[in-house]
């Protein structure tokens, strides 16, 4: 089977392949749509998008314990960087059935045959950027994860009859995103709708759709704060063609409670029956005001406990983590030693079946333009505030306004990039890419345990064991910096992908090699805008 297949698929609602000569008849299936409208196809392309990250899988275990958000209780390999290569295999191909998908609506909205039929759907020009906006949300989350990937040349089979597709550079690629964003921003006409019916994100809303293109425009060019100078004329561009206003304009996913319609996170937990995840020690501490006397780490609120955990993890009191992963089989006898409350048992919020799952908050929007307005204050209290007041309305609940009150005044004594990076940390919960990305663009939070420190303390009867966060892949002494490229792609490939492996660090498929916009010479640095 050609490499040509995976980038070509499309998903949910979507698997059609064209029939061969006479034969054509025979390979009809009269219970699948022949014609299916643009709308559902944006439909079916979000959904498949995003319960193919937002799963337990990719995000659970890998994104979420590459930021420590969440650990693993039973097998922790993942947690330690030995990835299994059929889970990397399988959501490489899945992700290219998203940006497909989406490629599709814009096709659709373009081509003179089908655009007049489309148009009863949205307005063509809307839909299209609607499209361009998700297909570029998700092509940045993909090179984020790998590096370089297959993007100019991957979705050209119908048109252009490409079997296999170059890996576009990174820098190149971050260029190309941004050009697209501009272009989709600027064809949106807000007198229309985007979509009459079938967008789960925005229910058609062109307005929120270009404050969602704008504000990830701010995104990118934040990633690229260490490496590009123009990173702030990118993001000033973006500010003055609109970007989010308010929590009510967050790029959310709102899944139903209705059928099979649930939450990912939920289905893994509650439907496949795998208690397998907790919040991680790293972040519940920071959410505890408590330092890591594990390594004589500090922490910058320290004291002070933070009013989303009551939100993120089980409400006990004690809000107790899962250890950074030891091996497998200590570190379930570790959850029972820590305390560590059972989301089996008790679930959070985020495991609920109609979790909303964020693909950009506006407090995330905030910590980025009090960056770019050199670490603001006014920026920074307003991110925090609104960080709070989000993640409660996810609970369904209203903080109590002196904890929040309390909470603020103390993150607000010293505001420094370190404050920001931590709060955008915290705020970029269960958005474990994100949070990933951040972490190794500024190397913070410090409190993220690194390999070779000390993850947890096992007590025996003999005395205390201490753990070291031992990796299972080489990662030269620094948290991984990203995902190795899928074994299917060295085969079916194999040119294209040995020229992006002989442009990696060592000229091998490793997952040490930094992204372009990751230039920490060490694991504690933490570079200096442009």
């Amino acid at each position: 089977m050609k490499n040509i297949i995976k980038y070509t698929l499309v998903g949910s609602l979507c698997f059609t392949a064209a029939a061969c000569s006479d034969q054509e008849a025979l390979n009809v299936n009269p219970n699948v749509a022949s014609n299916v409208p643009s709308n559902m196809i944006m439909n079916a392309a979000e959904k498949w998008t995003v319960d193919n990250i937002y799963d337990n899988w990719f995000s659970g275990r890998q994104c979420l314990v590459y930021s420590q958000q969440w650990s693993q209780r039973n097998y922790t390999e993942e947690d330690r960087y030995q990835i299994r290569e059929s889970v990397n295999n399988s959501y490489f191909k899945y992700m290219y059935m998203g940006l497909n998908n989406f490629q599709k609506v814009i096709s659709m909205n373009t081509d003179e045959a089908t655009k007049n039929a489309s148009s009863a759907y949205g307005a063509n020009a809307n839909q299209i950027a609607a499209a361009m906006i998700m297909k570029v949300w998700l092509a940045d989350l993909m090179t984020d994860t790998w590096g370089s990937i297959p993007y100019s040349e991957a979705l050209k089979l119908e048109s252009d009859n490409v079997l296999y597709a170059k890996y576009d550079d990174q820098k190149d690629l971050y260029a190309q995103l941004m050009k697209e964003l501009t272009e989709a921003v600027e064809m949106i006409d807000e007198s229309e709708v985007a979509f009459t019916s079938g967008d789960v994100i925005y229910d058609g809303d062109a307005s929120k759709w270009k404050k969602f293109g704008n504000s990830l425009k701010c995104r990118l060019a934040v990633h690229m704060s260490k490496v590009d100078s123009n990173w702030k004329s990118y993001i000033q561009q973006a500010l003055q063609s609109g970007v989010f206003e308010s929590n009510d304009d967050a790029a959310k996913f709102q899944y139903s409670a209705s059928g099979t319609e649930y939450c990912k996170f939920y289905e893994g937990f509650f439907v496949d029956r795998r208690n397998d995840f907790a919040i991680n020690k790293t972040l519940a501490d920071l959410l505890k005001g408590q330092r890591d006397t594990l390594n004589a780490k500090s922490h910058p609120w320290e004291g002070v406990i933070d009013p989303r955990i009551h939100v993120y993890t089980v409400d006990d009191g004690k809000w107790n983590g899962m250890a950074v992963a030891t091996q497998t089989g200590i570190q379930a006898r570790l959850f029972t030693q820590d305390g560590v409350k059972s989301w089996y048992a008790d679930q959070p919020p985020v495991l609920s079946k109609t979790y909303a799952v964020p693909l950009m908050t506006y407090a995330e929007l905030k910590f980025i333009i009090g960056e770019y307005n050199d670490f603001s204050v006014d920026d920074y209290k307003e991110g925090v505030e609104a960080s709070i007041d989000y993640w409660y309305n996810v609970m369904g609940a209203t903080p109590d306004a002196d904890e929040v009150a309390a909470y603020v005044e103390a993150v607000c004594k010293n505001v420094n990039a370190e404050a920001y990076a931590i709060q955008k940390y915290i705020d970029l919960y269960t958005n474990g890419t994100e949070a990933w990305t951040e972490i190794r663009r500024t190397g913070y939070p410090e409190q993220i345990v690194r390999p070779g420190e000390i993850c947890a303390v096992y007590k025996t009867d003999s005395g205390q064991v201490p753990y070291e966060f031992t990796p299972l892949s080489e990662v030269k002494g620094d948290i991984i910096s990203r995902v190795k490229y899928p074994t299917d792609e060295s085969t079916l490939n194999s040119e294209s992908w040995k020229a992006a492996v002989a442009k990696l660090q060592d000229g091998t498929n490793n997952y040490y090699s930094k992204m372009f916009w990751d230039v920490r010479t060490s694991t504690y640095d933490h570079p200096a805008n442009k």
